[in-house]
C-alpha cells in the first residue's frame, strides 16, 4: 500500500508534467489493484480542479484516492478574520471557500507558499502573533521549488515565526498527524485492515513529508527528482530515525526495481 506525493514526485516542479515512469506507476497500482492516495499539499487550485488538472495529463485513479490540505481546512480553522499569507491563487481559493481575510485584528495567521514573501509581510506575520493571533500552516514542507530556485518551504517559514515570537503553530496538511489520518481512512475503504506499518510513502521532501511519515511507522522512500538533486544534498545530515528507507532517482526507478520491469 502506498501514500503517493504530487509535485516533484509524480509531476514536475518545473512545468507540473508528469515525471519519469510516474503514470506507468499509477496504472501499475491499478492494474494489481494496490491501494493507495495520492497526497498532496496543493494550495493554488481548488481540490477538484487539481484533481482534474492530474486526470487531463494522463494521471487516472477515482477522487476518493486524492487528499490535499484544502479539503480538511474547513474542520480545521474557522472562517472569520483570517490573515492569510501566500501566492494570490491559494488567496482567490480561500474567499471562493468564504474564508474572510483580516489584516487588521486577525484571529489566525494561516500561511501557505510563496516564492517572494516580503520582509513586510513577515513584519506584519509577527506583528500578529505578538498581538495574540494563532499560527496555522496549510502544510510543512522543507524546500520551495520554483523556476531552478529553491525557496524555504512552508515549514520553514513557520519554524521562523515560531522563532521569533515563540508561537506554537499547527499544520493543516502534511506531515500532520491529522492529515496523516485523515489519509489512512480513506485508505481503509480500499484495504479495512490497512494501517501505518503496511504503507509505504513516496515523496521527494525527505525532512517534511518523510520525517513526519517515518515518526508514525510508515516505510520511506526518498525520490530525487523534485527539491532535490541528489540524496547527498540532505541525508547524510538527517538524524539517524530520519533517514529514508529507500533511495531512488524518479517513479521510474521504483517501478523498475520493484516490479523488476
Amino acid at each position: 500500500m502506498y501514500f503517493i506525493d504530487v509535485q516533484g514526485t509524480l509531476i514536475s516542479d518545473a512545468d507540473k508534467s508528469p515525471l519519469r515512469g510516474s503514470i506507468e506507476f499509477i496504472e501499475k497500482l491499478n492494474e494489481e489493484k494496490i491501494p493507495y492516495m495520492v497526497i498532496t499539499n496543493n494550495t493554488k487550485k481548488a481540490s477538484k480542479d487539481f484533481y482534474s488538472y492530474l486526470q487531463s495529463i494522463g494521471f487516472h485513479f477515482e477522487f476518493t484516492k486524492y487528499l490535499d490540505p484544502l479539503m480538511l481546512l474547513e474542520s480545521s480553522l474557522e472562517k472569520e478574520a483570517v490573515a492569510a499569507y501566500g501566492a494570490e491563487e491559494f488567496l482567490s481559493v480561500l474567499k471562493k471557500m468564504g474564508y474572510i481575510l483580516n489584516y487588521k485584528n486577525p484571529k489566525t495567521v494561516l500561511v501557505a507558499i510563496k516564492e517572494n514573501f516580503s520582509a513586510e509581510e513577515y513584519a506584519q506575520m509577527i506583528d500578529f502573533l505578538l498581538n495574540g493571533a494563532s499560527l496555522v500552516g496549510m502544510h510543512e514542507t522543507s524546500i520551495y521549488a520554483k523556476n531552478n530556485k529553491r525557496y524555504p518551504g512552508v515549514g520553514a517559514i513557520l519554524k521562523m515565526l515560531e522563532f521569533a515570537t515563540s508561537s506554537s503553530y499547527d499544520v493543516v496538511g502534511k506531515p500532520s498527524v491529522s492529515f496523516y489520518n485523515e489519509a489512512l481512512k480513506m485508505l481503509q475503504l480500499q484495504e479495512k485492515s490497512a494501517k501505518f506499518s503496511d504503507i509505504t510513502i513516496i515523496s521527494d521532501d525527505v525532512k517534511g513529508d518523510l520525517g513526519g511519515a517515518k515518526e508514525m511507522g510508515m516505510k520511506t522512500i526518498f525520490v530525487t527528482s523534485g527539491k532535490y538533486k541528489s540524496a547527498q544534498e540532505i541525508v547524510p545530515f538527517l538524524k539517524p530515525e530520519l533517514k529514508p528507507d529507500f533511495i531512488y532517482a524518479d517513479m521510474q526507478e521504483i517501478l523498475e526495481d520493484r516490479w523488476k520491469l
